[in-house]
């Protein structure tokens, strides 16, 4: 059993455990988790699918993810925004995502705010609370690795008094792990010095 340290995977190069406790996994750590993600869709996806993830293990949303993808436009802020009483019903009987009924409207009102905001003021809002990654050792095992910090509560205030919905501390904080403002891999894990890629998407800061 892990005691929450560095594991080697299948090709011998150590990970956080965490990533080897499902295939798609490895692939979302190696080159998605940590890295930065900048524009507004890509994070209004991001936020979203975390919010879904409440309650759930994330590997549930990731083979989900292509679903939830074609389910809500592929997240694109003004689309999502757009959605009528129709796609609301649409999206109860989807079963290709979690049909949570708070969920699914958390984010269609979710869209309907952030589709009031100038492009980039999201982008800029979430990495305005980015902490100093110098603030913070690289953790050694998982027991290093908070489900809350202050710059997650921060965060999760400042979206939840612009409106923003299913935006609570734990979820800002995974948010931020997801999406490059804190670097949670592990010392020791093949990941944590593998070049930084950013994902962008549409209504990105310009």
């Amino acid at each position: 059993m892990s005691d929450g340290a560095a594991l080697a995977g299948p090709d011998g190069r150590l990970r956080c455990p965490w990533a080897l406790s499902a295939p798609e996994y490895v692939a979302y750590h190696d080159e998605e988790w940590g890295r930065a993600v900048h524009g507004d869709d890509a994070l209004f996806e991001r936020l979203s699918l975390e919010a879904f993830q409440s309650g759930l293990s994330w590997i549930t949303i990731l083979r989900r993810r292509p679903g939830f993808r074609a389910a809500f436009a592929d997240f694109e802020i003004d689309a999502v925004a757009a959605f009528t009483d129709e796609d609301r019903e649409r999206l109860l009987a989807d079963t290709g995502i979690i049909r949570n009924r708070a969920k699914i409207d958390a984010t269609l009102a979710n869209a309907r705010v952030l589709a009031e905001w100038s492009p980039g003021d999201l982008d800029a809002l979430i990495w305005s609370h980015a902490p100093d990654p110098a603030a913070r050792p690289a953790p050694r095992t998982l027991a290093d690795v908070p489900p809350v910090t202050p710059e997650s509560t921060a965060l999760s205030k400042a979206l939840k008094k612009r409106g923003l919905r299913f935006v609570g501390p734990t979820t800002a904080y995974a948010l931020m792990q997801a999406c490059g403002l804190v670097d949670d891999h592990l010392a020791t894990c093949v990941a944590r010095s593998a070049p930084a890629g950013t994902r962008g998407a549409a209504r990105a800061t310009t």
